[in-house]
């Protein structure tokens, strides 16, 4: 099992990361299966801590505290419509100076990054690719417990514009039932693997009851932020995209750096993480 997940993840590395998508493949320590843990207060990643323990924190992985996120608006902004069509959304419409972080396909899996999370509170919405999380289910439990996002990225990662209907309905219905059975509650949110999608592609996640399909504005590149927009700067209510990079695509640098270079990206120009799911 392991040289197949080994070979898969050698096959598809170059094609994923050219497009944002890198996935590798990592040995990690057991953990509770996730399907068994309740999420904490709120289903939120976020709780109660003096600002002196939060900068402690935060000065433990070489960072500076980001702003408390606001309360979550009232009524969300994006919703879908009783029978309408799926949503798709690269932002989401609000004043809140916040962003929001996206971490996909589910390769790498270091348990620093766990640690991490559970220090810093950021809320993150990680969408997972059966195939790259299939080695190790139990990884990810943590995450959940914390009260980080489970949301879907098909099974295989496929381009899904070059499937029949209904082979990307059995691609988003089939992760919905999986990631279900591991973590104990079907998914709202779906994105399509490259960003790639059609109608029918919207047709498909309707029928697996995804409430919106989320793409993104920006994505995080190891060190640097690549920008959708020409000024290069964030606004509020982006999409963010990051990965669980494995070590070959990281280049000597951690999963832990690379999300505090994306932490300090968005320190930097004076904007905190929201939870996606309190806004969409």
């Amino acid at each position: 099992m392991k040289k197949t997940l080994a070979l898969w993840a050698a096959l598809t590395a170059v094609a994923l990361f050219a497009t944002g998508c890198a996935v590798a493949d990592a040995d990690t320590p057991a953990a509770p299966n996730a399907a068994s843990v309740t999420p904490s207060s709120g289903d939120k990643a976020s709780g109660a801590a003096t600002p002196d323990q939060r900068a402690a924190a935060y000065a433990k992985w070489g960072l500076k505290p980001l702003p408390e996120p606001p309360a979550p608006p009232a009524k969300k902004p994006v919703t879908r419509a009783v029978g309408g069509p799926v949503p798709v959304v690269s932002d989401i419409a609000t004043r809140d100076k916040v962003v929001f972080l996206t971490i996909d396909d589910g390769a790498e899996k270091d348990p620093e990054f766990v640690a991490m999370m559970r220090d810093l509170k950021v809320p993150v919405t990680m969408f997972l690719t059966d195939a790259a999380i299939r080695s190790d289910y139990r990884y990810f439990a943590p995450l959940v417990a914390q009260g980080h996002g489970v949301a879907n990225h098909t099974l295989t990662h496929p381009n899904l514009r070059a499937l029949s209907p209904e082979a990307q309905r059995r691609e988003i219905c089939g992760q919905q039932d999986k990631l279900a059975a591991e973590y104990g509650k079907r998914p709202r949110l779906f994105r399509p693997p490259y960003g790639n999608w059609n109608e029918s592609t919207r047709a498909a996640a309707a029928r697996c009851g995804v409430d919106a399909i989320v793409l993104w504005r920006e994505s995080m590149q190891i060190k640097n932020m690549q920008y959708q927009r020409g000024d290069k700067k964030l606004h509020p209510g982006d999409i963010i995209l990051a990965h669980f990079r494995g070590p070959s695509e990281l280049k000597g640098t951690t999963m832990t750096e690379m999300t505090a270079n994306l932490l300090r990206h968005i320190e930097e120009q004076g904007f905190t993480v929201a939870r996606l799911e309190d806004y969409l």
